[in-house]
């Protein structure tokens, strides 16, 4: 059987032209499916942290502010540079003060996960305050976490 030359370079181009519409259509698919994770992400912990506040004046402590700021300033070979913090909640208990983090998911709101202490760390010593909170938003659970490097 004998093809025409013309009848394989449009095979050849159509073939081509699919091939490249599916790649597109999968890229688009994945983009869109990490917008929606992100989406439904933010409004776990939008949530979290809603009923984090009712919990932990629940349990006595004063909320004296949401989504508080700080800095600091860290120096790299005599170059300083200003670092910006944001944390969840400044609260107060017994005259004690403490940043709160709320956490969703199944792994940032355990102490074993490094991100999570990492950032507790970087918040005790960056905010002017007593202690650090972990508040677990779905386990509805507030911790209390103390570094005896601090202490």
């Amino acid at each position: 059987m004998v093809v025409d030359g013309r009848v394989l370079v449009a095979a050849l181009l159509f073939s081509t032209l699919l091939g490249w519409l599916v790649h597109v259509s999968f890229r688009a698919f994945g983009a869109w499916r990490r917008r929606v994770h992100a989406r439904s992400r933010a409004s776990r912990a939008y949530e979290g942290e809603a009923s984090a506040a009712r919990w932990l004046s629940e349990l006595g402590y004063e909320i004296l502010g949401a989504q508080i700021v700080a800095q600091y300033v860290i120096w790299v070979d005599r170059e300083a540079f200003t670092i910006g913090l944001r944390a969840d909640y400044l609260v107060q208990k017994r005259g004690a003060r403490f940043v709160a983090e709320v956490k969703t998911g199944k792994w940032a709101p355990r102490i074993e996960t490094a991100a999570t202490r990492r950032q507790l760390l970087e918040y005790r010593l960056a905010f002017d305050v007593d202690g650090v909170l972990l508040v677990d938003a779905e386990a509805k659970r507030v911790q209390a976490v103390t570094f005896s490097v601090l202490e």
